[in-house]
């Protein structure tokens, strides 16, 4: 998919335009051959910085090369499988051609564009690449603590239901958020170390207003990565703590069988015994029947109590 948009520097209004202009804003989510092509021939550039954030494991950096500069940041994205949501992260890739266009590319729609599709991002001109690219940043931190948010809700949710009953899914589901941080952890990281490069000014030109809004985006990443940590912890413990409380479970309810085994089985060995082909007490006498009955319940009964009292039943 292929769109481009402006922002007019006399009026300030912001549009959807076809037309390829000077200060324009070009996005592509997971583009086509023919888009690649058409993108190179108009903007007179090589495919090769556009095909880089198209690759799922692209890690976050920053490249330049004659009059292309090119930022890769990891983006939050969620996924469903079914009816589980899976919280990952994905490849954002932002050009800026010269001083004539500013591309992104993604192989997903990205969620941190969507306000500035929509125009309602406050000072956000297209023309302006750096201070974009620097909003985009900003944006980028605030999804990802977002999201963070919605992971430790998840894991809230999945918690309580577990108090009540060990269900497999519930663990499965904590498994899968724990998988999540991981992944974002790593990206957060990564887009801290871009963050800080671009902060040096050696890449892009950054003016006082830039500069803040900047330091403001590695603030927000850094709150992020704390936060992803702390829930982390907090859900590598939990999993250690029901995995103790699993374990535990099974070994009283092996416990209860085994007692309830030799309780069992006491009774059975002496009607064995009993209906042997051979004389024995009360073999012959027709109260014979009641007898052993009465002393198979007494013994089982002695034998439950026994176990009680040493807490094996």
């Amino acid at each position: 998919m292929l769109k481009m948009y402006k922002t007019d520097m006399v009026t300030g209004n912001f549009e959807e335009t076809d037309k390829f202009e000077k200060g324009n804003w070009i996005n592509l989510v997971n583009p086509s051959e023919k888009e690649i092509a058409f993108i190179c021939e108009n903007l007179n550039i090589t495919s090769e910085f556009i095909r880089y954030p198209l690759d799922y494991e692209e890690k976050a950096r920053i490249d330049a090369e004659d009059d292309l500069t090119l930022f890769i940041i990891d983006i939050p994205i969620t996924e469903k499988i079914k009816d589980d949501k899976i919280y990952t992260t994905m490849p954002l890739g932002m050009i800026i051609v010269r001083d004539d266009y500013f591309l992104t590319v993604s192989l997903n729609k990205a969620c941190v564009l969507d306000d500035f599709e929509k125009g309602k991002v406050k000072g956000f001109y297209t023309y302006k690449k750096t201070r974009f690219i620097l909003q985009i940043l900003y944006a980028n931190s605030s999804a990802f603590l977002s999201n963070l948010k919605q992971i430790n809700k998840e894991t809230e949710i999945a918690e309580c239901v577990l108090q009540k009953s060990m269900k497999n899914k519930e663990l499965i589901k904590l498994l899968s958020l724990e998988k999540s941080l991981v992944y974002i952890t790593t990206s957060l990281r990564s887009n801290g170390l871009v963050m800080e490069k671009t902060l040096r000014g050696k890449i892009i030109k950054l003016y006082n207003e830039d500069e803040d809004i900047l330091e403001d985006a590695i603030i927000e990443n850094k709150q992020a990565i704390e936060m992803s940590k702390i829930y982390s912890d907090i859900l590598n413990g939990t999993m250690d703590a029901y995995a103790s409380i699993i374990s535990n479970n099974l070994n009283s309810v092996m416990k209860f069988l085994t007692s309830v085994t030799i309780v069992l089985s006491l009774p059975t060995m002496i009607a064995s015994f009993w209906g042997m082909n051979v004389n024995l007490p009360f073999s012959h006498s027709s109260y014979g029947f009641a007898i052993i009955l009465i002393i198979s319940v007494v013994i089982a009964i002695v034998t439950s109590l026994w176990l009680k009292r040493r807490d094996m039943l």
